[in-house]
């Protein structure tokens, strides 16, 4: 039986813009074999019409008798969805996801949390404790809006800048700060960049450094979840930056044509490193990308964690009950450098980033939003500042003092048995360590 339910706006393949009130009809279940059978049917119906109309099988379409080429805007102005204004008032009473208390402090703390976390571990590399850091300034909100918004057992792939879903999912800090110092409670055994993270048992597929990489490789997963009628979804992360490289492009094709219950979620914040939008794309962003693949696409402030919220809550249970990928292009700004191996201010101003910050930050609409239901003060604030950064100071002071793991874990975890040419490595390692180990700190080093 089908479900009437209310959506945001929402950008669909030959849909049109559908408004908040519209009645969409949502399937009971996954589309499959009867549903191709059909589509086969009618195409061999249209071909046997006598019917002057186009009967090419690549396009869907009507004749025309003049010459006009379509322009570049036809697809533009998409809107941006939002639930709340920048004093954190509800504007529209119905889109209000009536979130409990509990899970609203969850959201603000996370994000808090994970901004301590940044202030700290960046200064850490500044003082040169670890080689690389990459902040999460003014994102926080599509990081937690979107991970509260899943399932657990939703599979994430990440990009470099979502460490607020495993916030979210409580990964401990001391697993955070082991990976960035690359100690012997790394997860990845020291492996990895810092900011790499990746967990199994929180669903977070590794982080690997390429751009858009994952895209395809998040395709894959979800078809495997769709074949194994496994009820879950796929979120992949990326930028707008990486929507440029070619793996995002066999991505979406691959997603719409093979009908994957995937989320493509797309952190929009103005640079790719120190390349802006305007010198980016000419389209109109991310989101006017998804009709031309076939994709159900919206675009939504994401400095607004409950517009975040609701755009993936409804991405999610449409994209596993019917099979079909979508598309969340989530406007927001990169108010940090894009790594420590970055100085902005040589290619934005100071006030352009204050803005930002000051008057348009994902943490300040959420804290109005607090104070005004009386969930939140002053004092509150206070006491949870400075709790947060203890909490983050121990978990970094324990992982100073760890040693780093053995240098032998160079060579393992890739083969079952271990090549000829690796093993000659291996015994090479070892013996220029034997011979001229008294100039390497390998007292550092788990034995």
């Amino acid at each position: 039986m089908a479900v009437a339910i209310a959506v945001p706006r929402v950008w669909g393949p030959s849909r049109g813009l559908r408004q908040a009130a519209l009645l969409l009809l949502r399937r009971p279940g996954p589309r499959g074999i009867a549903r191709n059978h059909l589509h086969r049917q009618q195409q061999q119906q249209q071909f046997s019409s006598l019917d002057d109309k186009p009967q090419f099988p690549g396009a869907s379409a009507e004749f025309i008798d003049k010459l006009e080429f379509i322009q570049p805007n036809v697809i533009s102005g998409i809107p941006i969805y939002r639930v709340m204004d920048r004093q954190g008032q509800i504007i529209n009473p119905s889109e209000d996801p009536h979130l409990p208390q509990e899970k609203v402090l969850k959201l603000y703390k996370s994000m808090t949390l994970l901004n301590t976390m940044d202030r700290i571990l960046y200064e850490s590399q500044r003082q040169g404790r670890i080689s690389f850091y990459m902040t999460n300034y003014g994102e926080e909100g599509t990081h937690v809006g979107s991970a509260a918004a899943l399932d657990n057992t939703d599979l994430v792939f990440g990009q470099y800048r979502e460490a607020g879903v495993l916030m979210y999912r409580d990964y401990p800090l001391e697993l955070f700060m082991a990976q960035c110092y690359g100690n012997v409670s790394d997860l990845g055994k020291g492996r990895q960049m810092p900011v790499h993270y990746g967990c199994k048992e929180r669903h977070f597929v590794t982080i690997s450094s390429p751009l858009a990489t994952q895209i395809p490789q998040a395709v894959g997963a979800a078809y495997a979840a769709k074949r194994a009628n496994a009820n879950r979804a796929v979120i992949c992360y990326f930028g707008e930056g990486a929507a440029s490289e070619g793996d995002a492009h066999a991505g979406f094709n691959f997603a719409a044509t093979l009908e994957c219950p995937i989320i493509f979620f797309c952190r929009n914040n103005g640079y790719a490193i120190s390349t802006p939008t305007s010198e980016q794309y000419r389209g109109d962003g991310i989101a006017a990308r998804g009709p031309g693949y076939g994709i159900m696409s919206i675009r939504v402030d994401g400095n607004d964690v409950f517009a975040v919220y609701n755009a993936t809550r409804e991405a999610r249970q449409r994209a596993v009950a019917e099979n079909q990928p979508f598309l969340i292009e989530a406007m927001t700004y990169r108010i940090g450098h894009h790594s420590t191996s970055d100085d902005s201010s040589a290619y934005r101003s100071v006030d352009e980033v204050n803005y930002w910050d000051k008057q348009d930050h994902p943490i300040s609409r959420l804290r109005h939003y607090l104070l005004s239901c009386g969930w939140w003060d002053d004092e509150q604030e206070k006491a949870w500042r400075k709790q947060s950064r203890k909490k983050v100071m121990e978990a970094f002071e324990q992982a100073e003092r760890k040693l780093k793991p053995n240098p032998n874990l160079l060579f393992s975890d890739v083969y079952q048995e271990m090549p000829a040419q690796l093993r000659k490595q291996q015994e090479s390692l070892a013996h220029h360590l034997q011979t001229y180990g008294e100039h390497y700190p390998l007292d550092h080093f788990e034995k």
